[in-house]
């Protein structure tokens, strides 16, 4: 079955309505209380910042931030910090939503958060980057801990940025806490495997998809990847280390197309001394961003920015399969549209999941000060993987129900057996 959707939304709702309206339809299929579900529709807590940074020439400039703990019912928050001058409340509100789903869904001992700075990081020097990150970092100290709120990477940030949060906070316990953050160096506590993590677990789900509907020779299936930054670079390295065909790649300078294969480390060389983009790659043809959504395709991997699928797109949508690398690249509408259409889509929460379950590898590695090496990081992940996509394939089958809303199901089915274990304080 798939849930209709209401046809007044469209994709100039932001991302927070999208969270909300697929969480709406989900709670449909949960058999709990009206007023536990109006509970689970809110954060449970929301904290803005505004703040000073020095820039390089003595000035002091202002900043905006954000921190969003949508629930802590299975455990200490988790989620990403991102620096972008997209972020805005409403967009932190969903990425913190899609987090209590993703694990919860995925069983790790999370509740979901999210951060983020107004800000265009590559227009700061490196010393005016560190200087953000701190102060942002000591604004976040009263409500962040490692058993409380566990920030990591996300858009515009990365391990560096991990390690002056995690220095900051260490500095003001007085003693080293490298659980406060994942996604950190290695050489400080972070974690083997933790870089590839979420492009890696995106082919795992991509396979596991492709397996179960009989698509068994990797060189016959063609692949196009929107978002070539931490996310699509290694999915795509992962998927051409398989034998699939990567025929499309965009990142933010535009899309290249070779339908006879892309050969993906020799763009990720090219990338690393042309400036950070793929833009001018010689062995493949250029083409718009809207123009690589809509090519001919087996898998369509979204692995930019959320509402890229859309209701004035979905229908020219050529893939067979869409897997789900970005938070949130699909509005409801789409969603109708695809589903209408027989296409399958594996959702963001669980198809990028494997950021967050290697982050919990790196939190318990770094508890315990015991360390995994690589082959047993990607063994867990795909195990815990496999065995999520499994039971959402299984959810979807028993209520016939697509596969974003049976994965929502099951998350909200666990979140909210957990309050009503412990109970309603006080």
């Amino acid at each position: 079955m798939v849930v209709a959707f209401n046809p007044q939304i469209d994709e100039h709702f932001g991302p927070y309505q999208t969270a909300l309206a697929q969480y709406d339809r989900a709670s449909q299929f949960v058999n709990i209380r009206e007023d536990l579900i109006e509970y689970m529709r809110y954060p449970r807590r929301e904290f803005s910042v505004n703040f000073p940074v020095r820039r390089d020439d003595g000035t002091i400039e202002m900043f905006t931030g954000y921190r969003v703990h949508h629930s802590t019912a299975l455990g200490p928050s988790k989620g990403g910090l991102r620096y972008s001058l997209a972020v805005t409340p409403d967009e932190v509100r969903a990425l913190a939503m899609w987090m209590t789903w993703k694990c919860a869904l995925v069983n790790l001992p999370y509740g979901g958060a999210k951060g983020g700075v107004v800000v265009d990081p590559r227009q700061l020097s490196l010393g005016e980057l560190e200087r953000l990150t701190r102060r942002y970092a000591s604004e976040l100290i009263p409500i962040m801990s490692p058993h409380s709120d566990i920030p990591a990477p996300d858009m515009g940030t990365n391990p560096q940025v991990m390690a002056w949060i995690m220095d900051t906070y260490s500095m003001t316990m007085g003693y080293s806490v490298p659980a406060i953050v994942t996604g950190k160096p290695m050489n400080i506590g972070g974690s083997e495997g933790r870089t590839q993590a979420t492009g890696r677990g995106v082919i795992i789900c991509m396979v596991s998809a492709l397996e179960q509907h009989n698509f068994t020779t990797p060189e016959d299936v063609s692949v196009v990847i929107q978002g070539f930054g931490n996310v699509g670079s290694y999915a795509a390295l992962q998927a051409y280390s398989l034998g699939y065909k990567i025929v499309a790649i965009s990142d933010i300078s535009g899309g290249i197309h070779n339908p006879n294969g892309i050969d993906i480390p020799d763009l990720m060389d090219y990338v690393a001394v042309n400036g950070g983009t793929i833009e001018g790659y010689p062995h493949a043809d250029f083409v718009s961003n809207s123009e690589l959504l809509t090519l001919e395709c087996d898998v369509l991997i979204p692995a930019a920015m959320e509402g890229q699928l859309t209701r004035s797109n979905a229908g020219q949508v050529k893939a067979k399969f869409v897997i789900e690398g970005a938070n949130g690249p699909t509005t409801p509408d789409a969603d109708d549209i695809l589903n209408d259409r027989g296409i399958f889509v594996v959702p963001d929460i669980l198809a990028n999941a494997g950021g967050v379950i290697v982050s919990y590898f790196e939190w318990v590695q770094d508890l315990q000060a015991f360390f995994w090496n690589e082959n047993q990081v990607y063994d867990q992940l795909e195990r815990i993987l496999k065995r999520a996509y499994e039971e959402t394939y299984a959810t979807a089958q028993e209520h016939n129900l697509d596969m974003r809303t049976a994965a929502q199901v099951k998350a909200i089915k666990r979140v909210s057996d957990a309050i009503i274990t412990r109970g309603f304080y006080p």
